[in-house]
């Protein structure tokens, strides 16, 4: 049985309750009460439940994680700058759960488009707020889902308005900066994007080199006819972190919804993604790499729900693991009787550098329509000798032979990006962890 610390969120529950400012209206404070009761209610999953068999949270249970304090040491803004990609982006720093205003910048927004701290968005505009916040959360309450409704602080809110598509990406980073004791952080996202319009989110999660902190996130983001949204996340978090997140996604007729997730920190990290389709003719794409090594752990979940008739969805993760690292991959593609005419593809392809590395795949398909085109594999594999042989036999020396192969396979999912610096600098990391001359 797990010995669950539970005394440390009732403290953060209690400081949350006592705020009466505007950014906690009545409707808010009703749903912080009711996810914090279903916390308690769930507790933390056990390896018992089916969609936690692979994946032991017991170190996150254990450990009573502090209230990340305002802070800003300078390795966290030394790391900040360096995630910035540039000045090409309209940027939204957070550092321990609060906007950093000095280190944003969202100079010339387009007209009809508000990108800012969700607690001035729920004071601001409170009405949209109270129709989306916590609406697209249609699958099961969570124990990690239910605690971040109960405690977060803050996180981003971009509202598109009709017809408007922005012309540089909105760029959201999230560091968490501690020197020695475990926080917590609590993340929360709302993103409304009108009829008609288009924008490209990133979002870069990164924190203190080799410390432990738990970072709960959950993102919600809405997509309005034939919207357009392309959504990039990266995940970077110390190697003694714990990541665990949840995107809901709600997609109007005619929208298309891409997902790129790229994992390499961790100890722990989690990373769940549903899609959920209101209208004909919608497409969402899933794409992610994870890399792992060590003792590390990357879960990677998703789901899709087909509610509606001639739609379309498309699915490709690739995970690299090396040493006693362990890797999950569940996506499910659940077909409604409605939805005829459906056509899913969804692709897991993992690459195991050693012997003692543990990948645990499970491709679901749950089909109630009859006339539709779904099709999911799943492979499992070594380095290609007979590749490997061709490079040696050109006088490659094995070692580069091998971190080429390596390279090759992930930079697969990197070269679908359609954000120049972001696609650099996804090459450098994968070059720079497999020992490349980045040119």
């Amino acid at each position: 049985m797990i010995v669950t610390e539970t005394t440390t969120y009732q403290e953060h529950f209690d400081r949350a309750l006592q705020d009466s400012s505007p950014q906690q209206p009545e409707w808010l404070m009703n749903q912080r009460r009711d996810g914090f009761d279903r916390f308690n209610q769930l507790g933390f999953p056990t390896t018992k439940l089916e969609d936690w068999r692979f994946t032991n949270v017991a170190a996150i249970a254990k450990t009573a994680f502090a209230i990340a304090a305002d802070s800003r040491s300078e390795h966290a803004l030394a790391a900040i700058a360096e995630a910035g990609l540039g000045d090409d982006t309209h940027r939204l720093v957070f550092i321990n759960g609060q906007l950093a205003p000095d280190l944003s910048s969202l100079t010339e927004l387009p007209e009809g488009v508000v990108v800012q701290s969700l607690g001035s968005f729920i004071a601001s505009h409170p009405a949209v707020c109270e129709e989306y916040f916590g609406k697209a959360i249609r699958t099961e309450p969570s124990s990690f889902g239910s605690l971040n409704t109960g405690l977060f602080r803050d996180g981003a809110a971009i509202h598109v308005a009709d017809g408007v598509k922005l012309d540089k990406p909105v760029h959201l980073i999230f560091f968490t900066d501690t020197d020695g004791d475990a926080v917590s952080v609590f993340p929360r996202n709302l993103v409304v994007v009108g009829d008609e319009s288009g924008l490209q989110l990133i979002e870069s999660h990164i924190g203190s080199v080799g410390q432990a902190y738990l970072a709960d996130g959950v993102t919600e983001i809405f997509l309005g006819q034939s919207a357009e949204v392309d959504h990039y996340k990266l995940q970077s978090d110390s190697i003694a972190a714990y990541h665990v997140a949840t995107t809901h996604v709600v997609q109007a007729a005619s929208s298309h919804y891409r997902n790129h997730y790229f994992a390499f920190g961790g100890a722990i990290s989690r990373n769940e993604i549903n899609c959920f389709h209101t209208g004909e003719q919608v497409e969402t794409t899933l794409n992610g790499l994870y890399m792992v090594s060590g003792s590390q752990l990357a879960d990677c979940r998703t789901r899709i729900d087909h509610a509606m008739p001639n739609c379309e969805s498309h699915e490709m993760y690739k995970g690299i693991l090396d040493n006693s690292a362990r890797g999950v991959f569940n996506g499910k593609i659940h077909v409604h009787p409605d939805a005829q005419k459906t056509d899913a593809k969804q692709s897991n392809q993992a690459l195991l550098l050693s012997d003692d590395a543990v990948i645990d795949t499970k491709p679901e398909l749950e089909i109630y329509a009859d006339d539709v085109r779904c099709t999911h594999g799943a492979t499992v594999g070594e380095l290609d000798e007979t590749a490997l042989f061709y490079l040696r036999s050109r006088g490659v020396p094995v070692d580069l032979a091998r971190k080429i192969l390596i390279f090759a396979f992930a930079n697969d999912v990197v070269q679908g990006l359609n954000v120049e610096p972001l696609k650099k600098h996804l090459e450098s990391v994968l070059l720079a962890d497999h020992g490349l001359p980045y040119v």
